[in-house]
């Protein structure tokens, strides 16, 4: 490819993502939900649209080693959506700083809700009671505290999106939108989706199981895409 082409694929590249996030959302705030086990702080940003509706939460990183959602999460920042965008980058700062699926205790935060818990050893330790862990308390916190009428978890490495309660006509415009196969999956014992979807009735939350690796610009438009189409559609 010349100069000239690579120069116009990057403009373009550019002209797409700023199309989907252009510019600071004016609205914008930061709130700090609290910190993780090790002391690193753990943040929200809202996002408010001009006629904001119902509240629209996604978080980026619930796992350490799964972290291609937060750069999806930090580009929703720049967005200007319709509905209350609250947007946790990370959840799980010591996992994601030690490149591991857990917190800095060794428990998988998303085998630690109430839903169905039970004690769980290996790589899905799920504590020695539910919400053990103070991560998983601010996203129940949180979520208790939003009823948010969509949540997003961005997970890795199965490509598909992971579809087991709520309004599956939602998470199926979500995967229409990104690319990701739509898969009907069962309801997983002290998951923070299992827990929302049968603890606060009218609301829907599912994960977006990302390919491995980090995702391109390319893409990371086109899941900001389907994050804003799915909360239209919430």
């Amino acid at each position: 490819m010349t100069y000239a082409a690579n120069m116009l694929t990057r403009a373009l590249l550019i002209g797409l993502l700023s199309a989907v996030a252009a510019g600071p959302a004016a609205a914008a705030r930061t709130i700090d939900l609290g910190d993780s086990v090790q002391g690193r702080d753990i943040v929200a940003v809202e996002v408010a649209g001009a006629h904001a509706r119902a509240a629209v939460l996604v978080v980026g990183c619930i796992h350490g080693n799964e972290p291609a959602g937060i750069a999806i999460v930090r580009a929703l920042e720049r967005a200007h959506p319709k509905a209350d965008l609250w947007l946790v980058p990370v959840l799980n700062p010591d996992g994601l700083a030690a490149g591991t699926r857990q917190n800095a205790h060794g428990v998988d935060l998303n085998r630690n809700f109430p839903w169905h818990w039970r004690p769980l050893s290996g790589v899905y330790e799920s504590g020695p009671h539910p919400l053990s862990e103070r991560e998983a308390r601010i996203a129940y916190a949180l979520i208790l505290r939003l009823r948010p009428h969509l949540t997003i978890w961005f997970h890795q490495h199965l490509d598909l999106v992971w579809a087991s309660g709520g309004d599956r006509r939602i998470a199926k415009v979500f995967a229409r939108a990104s690319g990701l196969r739509y898969r009907p999956l069962p309801q997983l014992a002290g998951s923070a989706i299992s827990w929302q979807n049968n603890t606060l009735p009218g609301t829907t939350a599912f994960a977006a199981e990302l390919p491995a690796g980090e995702p391109a610009p390319t893409a990371v438009a086109r899941y900001v895409r389907a994050v804003l189409a799915a909360a239209h559609a919430a």
